[in-house]
């Protein structure tokens, strides 16, 4: 069983949703996030990204971004910035991206339940970045960013969001990148029947923010026995039939300096390879790769040359390390080798091609995306995928609700 908490989330006042709601701290960095937040005090990024506040070039691991993350965030309750409720809630958070839309309940999920595996997992997480965001979180006393979790879809508890929708909902935004968030805050009797609903949930899956969830369970380890919410942590929990996974595209830097007809020779070795049409394969099994020129190839993986049984080594990301990045161009750590990059779906194929043309990578290869039910395949058996398998869109905005503790 999952269990949720409705919390008394903080949230901006309706005049100032837009300029406060702001990214997730981890699709920018520094200098878009300085260059976002000009001219903008309310921005929620002086919390989640407070090193903009101090000098350029500071160190974001600094005791004093952490201190200033702090000051901040006091700063906007003082200054009317972050409102609470009056009373803990649940709310429903609906977003819109082009065709697609998902729509997902807003709680507090158990660190118990995170720590039994009843929310299962499908990534290791770094080190680096779990300490960066356990001193974050630890500092602020709040999850001032939701973990994105799933759950194999329900009925009945679909029925009882739709029904939540029907009200006038309390925030309609559409952000810079034309993506629409609305939130409604759920009324007491759905609050009490999405809470009990839940309790025959299981399991959930942490589809993003694995080093969110990992680090908010080791702030509750550090505060054992302290008061305070520290035993729960801040989430949007959609249904898997509303999720929506972007292809995580690799460029790799040949340090053999081959040329790409002797490249495409190399791959030929372990692939079918054909010229294409378009840089996204036709299918799972493949990938679309780019050499310069203007023209793509598409790989097609040789049948017998993985393990179909294994939930992980017939992932498309496996394969591409297994057969491709490691014999081909001796990657064999992908997540510290410098020699290769990840690039999210959301980029398309030019950034690839022009990574490729004008940034001096070897090769580009855009891969087919992981699907909702490969995730759960794997979580389910206890694994985990290679890093940078899966891409979700659209991103979870910031700002529209903190959970202090």
């Amino acid at each position: 069983m999952a269990i949720i908490h409705p919390f008394t989330a903080l949230r901006p006042p309706h005049t100032l949703v837009a300029e406060v709601a702001a990214p997730p701290y981890d699709v920018i960095d520094s200098r878009e996030a300085r260059a976002l937040a000009a001219g903008k005090p309310h921005s929620y990024l002086h919390v989640s990204r407070p090193e903009i506040d101090l000098p350029e070039g500071t160190d974001e691991h600094n005791d004093a971004v952490y201190t200033r993350g702090r000051e901040n965030l006091r700063r906007a309750i003082a200054e009317g910035t972050l409102v609470p409720d009056p009373e803990p809630r649940l709310y429903v958070y609906a977003q819109v991206m082009g065709t697609h839309r998902q729509c997902g309940i807003v709680a507090c999920a158990a660190i118990a339940d995170y720590d039994a595996d009843v929310i299962k997992k499908h990534e290791k997480t770094r080190q680096d970045k779990e300490d960066d965001r356990t001193k974050h979180i630890d500092e602020l006393g709040a999850h001032d960013e939701p973990v994105f979790l799933t759950y194999r879809a329900e009925r009945d508890i679909d029925a009882i969001v739709t029904e939540v929708q029907a009200a006038a909902p309390t925030v309609d935004l559409v952000t810079d990148d034309d993506i629409g968030h609305t939130l409604w805050i759920v009324p007491a009797a759905a609050t009490a029947a999405l809470v009990d609903r839940f309790t025959a949930v299981s399991p959930l899956y942490v589809a993003d923010g694995h080093h969110r969830s990992a680090s908010a369970s080791r702030v509750h380890a550090r505060r054992g026995g302290q008061p305070g919410e520290h035993d729960r942590f801040m989430a949007v929990i959609f249904p898997h039939d509303q999720m929506q996974i972007l292809p995580y595209n690799r460029v790799v830097r040949d340090l053999r300096g081959r040329s790409p007809e002797a490249l495409l020779d190399a791959l030929r070795d372990r692939f079918e390879v054909a010229a294409a049409e378009r840089p996204a394969p036709s299918g799972a099994l493949a990938f679309g790769a780019y050499l310069g020129g203007g023209r793509w190839h598409e790989l097609r993986v040789r049948p017998g040359t993985y393990d179909a049984a294994d939930p992980v080594a017939c992932l498309d990301a496996s394969i591409c390390q297994d057969q491709l990045l490691g014999p081909t161009f001796g990657v064999s750590d992908p997540r510290r080798d410098r020699h290769v990059d990840f690039v999210g779906g959301i980029r398309g194929a030019r950034e690839l091609e022009r990574r490729v043309d004008e940034g001096g990578w070897s090769l580009a290869l855009h891969l087919h995306p992981t699907s909702i039910e490969q995730l759960m395949a794997v979580s389910d058996a206890g694994l985990l995928m290679p890093p940078k398998s899966t891409w979700f869109e659209p991103k979870l905005r910031s700002g529209l609700f903190l959970h202090t503790f």
